[in-house]
């Protein structure tokens, strides 16, 4: 059984790991990072703004208050899982967009006419979408509702983990998480479980990285979703 080492925060890293069971991968879960939720001033909100939601984690972990000021407000989504996480939280009116930042930056940039966009988001992000929006005339104004933190582990912690067995997969979500990963894979005590990996990359980003490992062993979903990820990880099994 191919045995996957599944690197993103919780909660998502439990449900990608059942999902991973259910198509007859052997998952292992080792978080290289976990969100933390940033204080935030409610009263920051614009109140005549449309919310723009790139991230889950953005208002899963925004403030009660913030949340009910915005709440009535269009909230236009990067994706379905997104989405579903803004109508959880309490907004009203959430669209699904294509499940690609640069895309929905392109729909907002075409349809939205109002005066600002409250960008619900991380302190760790890249930042095209808020640059291809402010390149469109778009007014941006980021709220960041969560910080992403880099988990330390020691050799021996790895070890015990991993069960001293080679890894022959690895899933990355994030290019922190495939940073934390270089750096876990140059270590001494830990090459050998890693001689062969192929590591499978959200984006080309994400990939990006990877200096040191090239060709085959760098894979990049087509598109920068999980169904993506885990179909390119089927097709190479």
């Amino acid at each position: 059984m191919v045995r996957v080492l599944v690197t993103r925060p919780e909660p998502g890293a439990t449900r990608t790991m059942r999902r991973l069971q259910d198509m007859g991968f052997q998952p292992t879960l080792l978080p290289l990072t976990e969100t933390v939720a940033l204080p935030v001033d409610a009263r920051a909100a614009p109140s005549d703004a449309a919310v723009a939601v790139t991230s889950a984690n953005a208002v899963r972990h925004a403030p009660e208050e913030l949340i009910a000021a915005l709440a009535a407000l269009p909230c236009l989504a990067v994706g379905n899982r997104t989405a579903e996480a803004a109508r959880k939280a309490g907004f009203l009116s959430v669209s699904e967009g294509p499940g690609d930042a640069a895309a929905l930056a392109d729909a907002i940039a075409a349809g939205y006419s109002a005066g600002t966009i409250a960008y619900l988001t991380g302190r760790v992000r890249f930042p095209a979408f808020e640059e291809q929006l402010m390149a469109a005339g778009v007014e941006v104004r980021a709220i960041e509702t969560y910080d992403t933190v880099a988990l330390e582990y020691s050799d021996t912690d790895l070890l015990a983990r991993l069960s001293s067995r080679p890894v022959e997969a690895v899933l990355l979500y994030s290019a922190k998480a495939a940073a934390a990963t270089q750096a876990l894979i140059n270590r001494p005590a830990l090459r050998d479980l890693f001689e062969k990996t192929v590591f499978f990359a959200l984006s080309g980003r994400i990939a990006a990285v990877f200096e040191s490992i090239a060709g085959s062993r760098i894979r990049i979903a087509p598109e920068p979703q999980e169904e993506a990820l885990l179909e390119l990880l089927r097709a190479w099994r």
